[in-house]
């Protein structure tokens, strides 16, 4: 049944209602994407398909919680459009707060002003800090240097925490508003994720070799030659990894260490997790050059914590993207060496374009399920 907010009748949904707690919620902007609501009966999960608000009406939106649902004595919750990037802000542009009820049953009435966009507004005093940790750090494996930088949490300097850790490849892309490409904006997406304590890491960020990049990501003998990516994998694993370990208070083990990057980017990183599984638990793929053929083997690593990909492609990057990843995705999980030994999160923008624009608007996305979601939706 379809009901206008305009002629909303509040018996018609109160006739349906036995037990359990109803949501209406009405909105001024609305639009076809879906409304979830998070909260502390869900550990804040932005993307839980179990709460997604059942839209009735232009601006209109219900959930209802089943009679044996076991909910907190206070309901504390919020309203997004699927993750953080898109989450309720009132009139003027500012943050809300947590809302709350302690009633389980009978009808709550919420209603949102306006969401946020692609992560806008960000708060300055949640950037990150950057450190430039070296204009010519040493990369002995391949007799090169290269600019290497590191994203801080907020307030890394006030806090005796220890972080995990993410190594994104092509750093000139990454924060740089003076980049030709455009750039990821993970700085201002860290600082929303901070604000919103979905969770804090350090960024670590490698320039790529600019003209010898593809070769530098490049594993083995394909279509583009004889690359490098061997070595640079090395340097990742034997040179970089134990450097940050040693200069930053970090959460060293498997669990707490990823690896990522988009394009070549993106292919080199799928390299340095199945060659280093001991190494890298996290891998953060998108838009992968899949189409450089490369022969990929798996290594067996015994552990109880299984990797965890998220694998992003656009279906307006080129004719062949999305058969390419999904055929991936079906291939590591019909190994005979995987197993239970990979998680594997497949997104896919049907309207994604092979730029920085979509991989920034899936960075959050990817970080919040790679370490900080705690529960298989």
């Amino acid at each position: 049944m379809i009901f206008d907010n305009t002629h909303f009748s509040e018996d018609l949904i109160t006739t349906k209602i036995k037990t359990g707690l109803h949501i209406i919620l009405t909105t001024d902007e609305d639009d076809s994407r879906p409304v979830y609501i998070s909260g502390n009966f869900n550990d804040w999960l932005t993307q839980d398909k179990n709460f997604v608000m059942e839209k009735v009406g232009t601006g209109l939106y219900h959930f209802k919680f089943a009679h044996d649902f076991v909910l907190p004595n206070t309901i504390l919750y919020k309203f997004t459009k699927g993750d953080w990037s898109a989450v309720e802000i009132d009139a003027i542009g500012e943050r809300t707060e947590n809302r709350s009820t302690n009633n389980h049953t009978g009808i709550q009435k919420e209603h949102v002003f306006r969401w946020r966009k692609n992560w806008l507004p960000f708060k300055p005093n949640f950037l990150p800090q950057i450190q430039l940790i070296s204009d010519e750090f040493e990369i002995p494996q391949l007799n090169t240097t290269r600019k290497v930088w590191a994203l801080l949490p907020h307030d890394y300097d006030y806090s005796n925490e220890s972080y995990p850790v993410m190594y994104l490849q092509d750093a000139q892309n990454l924060f740089n508003e003076n980049s030709g490409y455009g750039n990821w904006q993970i700085d201002k997406k860290l600082a929303v994720m901070s604000e919103y304590n979905v969770g804090k890491i350090i960024v670590i960020a490698v320039e790529h070799a600019e003209e010898d990049r593809l070769k530098e990501y490049n594993v083995g003998k394909t279509i583009l030659g004889k690359g490098q990516g061997k070595k640079y994998i090395k340097f990742l694993v034997e040179t970089l990894k134990p450097y940050v370990d040693d200069h930053f208070r970090t959460k060293k083990e498997r669990a707490f260490t990823g690896i990522g990057g988009s394009s070549m980017g993106g292919l080199i990183s799928i390299f340095s997790g199945l060659r280093h599984p001991d190494v890298f638990g996290k891998l953060m793929i998108f838009s992968p050059s899949l189409w450089v053929v490369p022969k990929m083997e798996l290594k067996t690593y015994e552990n109880s914590e299984a990797t965890k990909i998220y694998l992003y492609a656009g279906g307006d990057e080129s004719e062949t993207m999305i058969e390419h990843v999904e055929t991936f995705k079906n291939s590591i999980l019909e190994s005979e060496f995987v197993a239970d030994k990979m998680k594997i999160n497949l997104s896919i923008n049907k309207l994604g374009k092979h730029n920085e624009t979509y991989w920034s608007d899936e960075f959050p996305k990817a970080i919040e399920w790679l370490f900080f979601n705690t529960k298989d939706n």
